[in-house]
């Protein structure tokens, strides 16, 4: 289908990419996977690549593009070819948001030029394990100190993307009481460093899909924050929280399209190749079927996908907007990735596939960053229902 939401830049990213995919990812992909995630200095790489500074402010060494097309580019290619850049992917799209938009001067001028060179990786700690999508049950505590120059943090978090190799997190905490009229006051956010004394990540998650991805439990025992490490005000981190959400899912959203749209492809190359009964599996009519129903609502997909890309970079991405793409990409995802796999036949279920890990990869999308009935819960009170 046609499209309008890129221009020669992204083009020529795309190109360069694309490139440094088959160079870097693609040959030591499977020693990824079997390691359970990407090693860090891969991370590196990608800094020097210019990824993690494409809407950082030049004056803290980025490319100050205010865009997330470039991310778009990036979820499309590392899709197309069946991998995936580790945990990373939270640095950019979770981490960033929050210093940009919270972090005052001077945090500002600690944490970019590190974010931006790869050297201080950031996480998002919001999950724990008695709360799920509930965060205004959150347990985890930030005291602050008689002195007034601390908080103490203490609590665990759990299903941290990127928690294995962060070197900052963001972590939810809990400052003051909740409020009877409102329990979701009293959440703070903090930039927590992972050297502290009293921070240790626990297991790194055994998970079903997104293997290369490090995953982890986090617990705080006494840890001693820096008030200067308050992102934003006390208490008001629920708010903050919610701000960031349809950024979050929008890039859920757009990784399920690329991910829908590289199934296609995947499955396309698969039946054009394998013969059955004399004939190739692109010769049946059911497989024609298959396929041409599969693409329908890949075009679908995109055109929603590009639409809220649309809306995000115009700062006008409402939280409606964004369940209801999560929503619909991720379902369609669902449907398109099982029925390619079930095209590639028993290949389908072996993991050097890449068909087969896309299809453990995708299963997450419908849970992480609001479950698929969250996001109609949005939708139905968007709706006045």
């Amino acid at each position: 289908m046609r499209r309008t939401v890129f221009n020669e830049d992204h083009e020529a990213f795309r190109e360069t990419l694309r490139a440094f995919i088959e160079a870097e990812v693609v040959p030591v992909y499977d020693e990824w996977f079997a390691a359970g995630q990407a090693p860090r200095d891969f991370y590196y790489k990608l800094a020097e690549l210019g990824v993690f500074g494409i809407r950082v402010p030049e004056e803290f060494g980025g490319a100050g593009i205010d865009s997330y097309k470039f991310e778009a580019v990036m979820y499309e290619e590392t899709a197309r070819a069946g991998v995936s850049f580790g945990g990373s992917g939270v640095h950019v799209l979770l981490g960033l948001p929050y210093i940009k938009m919270l972090a005052t001067d001077e945090q500002k001028k600690r944490f970019l030029p590190k974010f931006v060179s790869g050297e201080e990786m950031w996480a998002l700690a919001m999950t724990e394990p008695g709360t799920g999508s509930d965060l205004a049950g959150m347990k985890t505590t930030a005291k602050l100190s008689d002195d007034g120059t601390h908080y103490v943090l203490n609590g665990a978090k759990t299903f941290i993307t990127g928690g294995v190799h962060a070197d900052r997190v963001i972590v939810c905490a809990r400052t003051s009481a909740p409020r009877e009229d409102d329990r979701r006051f009293g959440i703070s956010l903090f930039a927590v460093d992972t050297k502290s004394e009293g921070y240790s990540v626990g297991r790194k998650l055994d998970k079903l899909g997104l293997k290369t991805s490090d995953t982890a439990e986090l617990a705080f025992v006494d840890v001693k924050v820096p008030v200067e490490d308050l992102l934003g005000e006390e208490n008001k981190g629920f708010a903050y929280l919610g701000t960031n959400l349809a950024s979050e899912r929008w890039g859920i959203a757009y990784g399920a399209y690329a991910q829908a749209e590289a199934a296609v492809r995947f499955a396309k190359e698969y039946v054009q190749d394998r013969t059955v009964f004399g004939k190739t599996v692109a010769s049946f009519q059911n497989t024609k079927f298959e396929l041409a129903a599969c693409q329908a609502e890949v075009d679908a997909a995109q055109a929603v996908a590009d639409r809220s890309l649309e809306a995000l970079d115009a700062g006008e991405l409402s939280p409606a907007e964004a369940a209801s793409a999560k929503l619909f990409c991720t379902e369609v995802a669902h449907r398109v990735i099982d029925r390619c796999l079930q095209l590639h036949g028993g290949y389908g279920f072996m993991n050097e596939y890449p068909i087969a890990r896309l299809y453990a990869d995708n299963r997450v999308n419908r849970i992480y960053g609001g479950t698929s009935e969250v996001m109609k819960m949005i939708i139905a009170k968007d709706m006045g229902l």
